[in-house]
Order: structure tokens, then sequence, then C-alpha cells
């Protein structure tokens, strides 16, 4: 049990937590500091442009599977699946 807490100090404590927090915007505004986040992206883009580009002739393939229907069978429909599971994909 946790003795001597007296439930008249916690209108007292609320007070005075109010009072400090509406005097906090007045001090960031004297002292001039800002509380912005900056962010760089440059490292990001540099990483992906030196990704390699995809075959063209890998793309061209898969696209003629597609429409051939020769990817439509149980065995590349479960394989497909299981990627999804494993891989997030």
């Amino acid at each position: 049990m946790i003795e001597n807490v007296e439930n008249k100090q916690v209108p007292d404590i609320l007070k005075q937590s109010s009072a400090m927090q509406s005097s906090s915007p007045n001090i960031s505004a004297k002292t001039g500091l800002d509380a912005s986040l900056q962010v760089s992206y440059d490292s990001l883009i540099e990483r992906a442009k030196q990704i390699p580009r995809e075959d063209a002739g890998a793309v061209q393939r898969a696209r003629g599977l597609l429409s051939s229907g020769e990817l439509d069978n149980p065995e590349n429909t479960r394989a497909a699946a299981e990627a999804i599971v494993m891989f997030s994909i």
C-alpha cells in the first residue's frame, strides 16, 4: 500500500502542471530554438540511381508467358503463394 497520499494534492499538482505548460511556448520563442525535423533524401536517391535497370528481354519473355497462359497452372500458383508468404511480396 502507498501511504501518506492525500487526494487534495491532486488538484494542486494539476494546476502547477497546466501553468508550466501554458508558459512553455514563450520559452521557445524567446530562445529562438527550432524543433522542426530536417530530413535529407539525397542518400536514398543516390542508392536508387545505382540499382541496375531490368533486362528488357526478361520483361518481354515474362509478358509472353503471361499472355500465353503457360503460367496458369497449379504448380506456379503454389510457388507464387509460397513466395508471397515467405518474402511478403
